[in-house]
């Protein structure tokens, strides 16, 4: 199974999920309501119109009947979205590095047609090399294992993947010079890191900004997020939020407007990619 096609299950599952939760509301049906007919809990409810978590198709039946569609063209729509929806992704391979919250991001992640990161702490995944991975892993998991750093450098460098595959997305990325004078390693980890990210830039796929210094305060001051555009018309734009142990999906309208022009404002406030390539090549005279 290709990694497309994996990550479209997460899609699926999200997409199931605001349909359910569209049909619920336009019925005036609560959650609470809606999990006692399932046997379950609000709770549950509301994780599966997040899709957060896989669907039996028995629910899905229980659910679309409460919610009167008796069409049995739109049920069994709906129902084949609730099969393709479990295909289990790439990444469940790696369940036993990754967190069961960062799951979902990793499936979105390589479903979407954009991404937009702002990043302030240190280079983004998608953007490291290997021995900056390294570094980066190890100096967050101290205590953890040289096996299991490993497997989550090999998750990293896996992800890394869409960025080159026949359906890569479009992707922008603007780094605050606090991510590339942080180091990271030896001199030489930080110095290939540099060169890596040059090369990058001049991927035709691929927008690189740096916000430097020298600009002062700007839009990114609330920290790093990440904003995800999908192909499918009907899946709103998503912007993730990465706690220490936890994380927040945010899809209201209203919200993701506020991170658009956030986003809008770094990228016009930051040098241009071919600015931004040259402060790259300064940096790394002086790493």
């Amino acid at each position: 199974m290709s990694a497309g096609e994996s990550s479209g299950s997460v899609v699926r599952r999200i997409l199931l999920g605001s349909q359910l939760r569209r049909l619920r509301e336009s019925r005036g049906i609560t959650r609470e309501a809606a999990g006692y007919s399932i046997r379950a809990s609000e709770s549950k409810i509301s994780r599966m119109e997040l899709g957060r978590v896989s669907f039996k198709a028995r629910d899905v039946e229980d659910l679309l009947t409460l919610y009167g569609v008796a069409d049995e063209a739109e049920r069994d729509s709906l129902l084949g979205l609730a099969r393709e929806a479990n295909v289990a992704g790439w990444w469940h391979s790696y369940g036993d590095v990754l967190p069961g919250w960062f799951q979902t991001y990793v499936g979105l992640e390589g479903a979407a047609s954009l991404i937009r990161i702002y990043e302030v702490q240190f280079v983004h995944g998608l953007l490291q090399t290997e021995a900056y991975a390294h570094a980066v892993v190890s100096r967050g998991m101290r205590g953890a294992s040289p096996a299991e750093i490993d497997r989550r450098v090999a998750l990293r460098l896996e992800r890394q993947k869409v960025l080159v595959s026949e359906r890569a997305p479009t992707f922008h990325a603007v780094l605050d010079e606090a991510a590339l004078r942080r180091p990271y390693g030896e001199r030489e980890v930080m110095r290939t890191q540099l060169r890596h990210l040059i090369d990058m830039s001049e991927q035709p796929s691929i927008r690189l900004q740096v916000m430097p210094f020298s600009h002062g305060g700007h839009a990114g001051e609330s920290g790093a997020f990440t904003m995800l555009r999908f192909p499918e018309s009907d899946l709103s734009d998503i912007v993730y939020l990465e706690q220490l142990t936890s994380a927040l999906y945010l899809d209201k309208p209203e919200e993701v407007a506020q991170y658009e022009k956030a986003m809008a404002a770094l990228a016009q406030e930051s040098p241009s990619p071919e600015e931004s390539r040259d402060l790259l090549r300064g940096l790394l005279q002086l790493t």
